[in-house]
């Protein structure tokens, strides 16, 4: 075998299973697309179908009616983006002082950061939990956003980010007169645009799927984002106990739609920014 065909061989390999792992990633969103359009009985039959019979899009506006997505969307847009200022501000801060920073233990205080990133959520929430209700915290947007505002992903990705830039730029911007929380944001932030984008939508989707914690400190519809507005649809089925799926998927579809839009629109950034910080 030339070669030649040894190389395009190679490459179709490598294109089939692209092709295979893009499919087998995008069917449960493909699934759940069709769901939401199908009728109950359709969504029960013994064999599942691929495509719906018939499109039936009044499950939207069934939705709508069964809980206030509007209230529960306007909840989910103050946590949201309530989290993602607190941890892009705390980060870039953060990041500054663990790359340009001269300090006594600098390094060792970056490796418990980067610590904090293998303690998973549910192993802290008790005593967070007791913090927060102890401030009166619960059922408040403080309670959902104030336990987020540090994210030590986020301080990781900007700091390697910030490393990778030559100190020449600031001793520059010094000599100009620029203080340090200019030399911030009119020089290493700007520098480093796609990887704050990047961190931004990474924020942003985070905080739009929040489900725990909100479960744990809210029990008021006032303050409750729309992944717990999700639970809500789910019902008996003519006393046979059968979920309601169809009507399920498409509140899903709602509630994910902004970040999907988000995601289409600047996904450039996102691979550039993560190509950057992770070779650096």
């Amino acid at each position: 075998m030339s070669p030649l065909v040894k190389k395009r061989l190679f490459f179709s390999l490598q294109f089939i299973l692209a092709l295979a792992v893009t499919l087998i990633m995008m069917f449960p969103i493909y699934w759940m697309f069709i769901t939401s359009v199908k009728s109950q009985q359709e969504v029960l039959q013994a064999v599942p179908t691929l495509w719906p019979s018939q499109f039936h899009f009044e499950n939207f506006s069934v939705v709508m009616k069964a809980a206030p997505f509007g209230l529960y969307t306007k909840n989910t847009i103050i946590m949201t983006v309530g989290i993602m200022v607190l941890q892009l501000v705390i980060g870039i801060f953060a990041a500054y002082g663990f790359a340009k920073g001269s300090f006594w233990g600098r390094d060792k205080m970056f490796l418990l950061v980067l610590g904090a990133m293998m303690v998973p959520h549910q192993a802290i929430f008790i005593p967070l939990y007791l913090i927060v209700a102890k401030l009166k915290w619960i059922d408040t947007f403080a309670g959902l956003i104030i336990p987020n505002a540090v994210s030590a992903y986020a301080i990781f990705l900007l700091r390697q980010t910030f490393k990778s830039i030559n100190d020449n730029y600031l001793e520059a911007g010094r000599i100009d007169g620029i203080g340090r929380i200019g030399l911030i944001f009119k020089i290493l932030v700007p520098m480093c645009k796609p990887t704050v984008i990047t961190l931004t939508i990474i924020t942003f989707i985070n905080g739009w799927n929040q489900y725990f914690w909100p479960l744990i400190v809210t029990n008021k519809e006032t303050v409750r984002p729309i992944t717990l507005g999700l639970a809500k649809l789910k019902r008996a089925y003519a006393g046979l106990e059968v979920q309601n799926f169809n009507e399920i998927m498409a509140g899903s579809v709602l509630a994910i739609l902004p970040i999907v839009i988000l995601f289409i629109a600047l996904q450039k950034y996102v691979v550039k920014g993560v190509a950057n910080a992770s070779l650096k």
